[in-house]
């Protein structure tokens, strides 16, 4: 079965006077329909690059150096913009974390909607309207009919999310590219717009990657797991095993760092030290110098090998088993 998205090698760099920046470098993974990966990380880790790199919304002095992206077959680093613009919106959508960036602060939301819904289907008005209605309905907002005659800066921030995903999901597109599109939501509506969005990948083949911070949340959605760190990914694998048995130290770090589940009363855990600026990238292994297990052998960078069955990893020390702590 031919993957639906297959990125090969990505490399997206930003040039500026003080030096490259290696935003995101070397990344690869594949996803087929219907299929959610979940892409985590600390700020500064390329997450969010490589989904903007993947639709080609990388801005100078950011460019993609190098790498395949592979979208139904088709290369889009290859083929540039004008693969590019027919796909967008409508095959491939984006959340974006600030859903500014979707909307347009002058024009109301029934405009915009409609528009959005015509640029790549031939209806009428009124059928783009009535697409647009249910799109609201889809993601928890109420009195529909109202909401499409206001503007933006009526919203709060939390319902201009929610416009944002829904415009996301008006052409129910083969992929979507989340950029934590939750974190301004109550948990009430973050649980639904979860719901919508898993039962849209399982009904229609939807594809999914979501950007994240949040383990809590992508561990209950997400089918497969890629950890990034300083541009590369880390660890990849199935979320159940990524999560109950993490053998990168950088993520049994991230997930030891999560309060959910600690003793009351107990000390937190933490990484120590700072991600590294991408300008001043350490030799070797990037995690060496944050990493309990380090020593000589993580001068030289380690390569992303299978680590079982269906895992890859990227350490020349990883843990054997999930009894081992990041403190031990």
């Amino acid at each position: 079965m031919t993957a639906l998205l297959d990125v090969r090698n990505l490399q997206t760099h930003f040039f500026t006077r003080d030096g490259v920046a290696k935003a995101v470098d070397g990344v690869s993974f594949s996803l087929e329909r219907g299929q959610i990966l979940g892409l985590v990380g600390e700020s500064g880790s390329g997450k969010s690059v490589t989904g903007f790199s993947i639709l080609g919304l990388v801005d100078p002095p950011g460019r993609v150096t190098g790498g395949r992206i592979l979208f139904d077959g088709d290369d889009l680093v290859a083929g540039g913009e004008a693969a590019l613009r027919p796909l967008r919106g409508k095959r491939i959508a984006m959340i974006f974390q600030d859903p500014m960036m979707t909307l347009n602060p002058v024009l109301r939301i029934d405009t915009q909607m409609i528009e959005t819904v015509r640029a790549h289907d031939r209806v009428t008005k009124a059928e783009a309207l009535r697409r647009s209605r249910e799109a609201l309905v889809q993601v928890g907002i109420s009195s529909p009919d109202e909401r499409l005659q206001g503007y933006p800066h009526q919203f709060s921030g939390g319902m201009r999310q929610r416009v944002a995903i829904a415009i996301a999901l008006l052409h129910k597109p083969d992929l979507i590219i989340a950029d934590e599109p939750t974190t301004a939501l109550d948990v009430t509506i973050q649980a639904q717009i979860l719901s919508e969005v898993q039962a849209l990948c399982t009904q229609s083949g939807t594809a999914l990657i979501w950007i994240t911070h949040d383990l809590a949340v992508v561990s209950g959605l997400a089918d497969r797991l890629a950890v990034m760190y300083a541009g590369r990914i880390i660890e990849e694998g199935p979320t159940a095993e990524v999560i109950s048995n993490p053998r990168h130290p950088y993520t049994r770090g991230l997930i030891d760092s999560v309060p959910q589940g600690k003793r009351h009363g107990a000390m937190l855990t933490q990484i120590k030290g700072m991600t590294p600026s991408l300008l001043n990238l350490p030799e070797g292994c990037k995690f060496a110098p944050r990493c309990p297990r380090a020593d000589a052998a993580c001068q030289v960078e380690p390569s992303l090998d299978p680590a079982g069955a269906d895992r890859s990893l990227r350490c020349h020390h990883p843990y054997a088993d999930a009894d081992q702590r990041l403190t031990s």
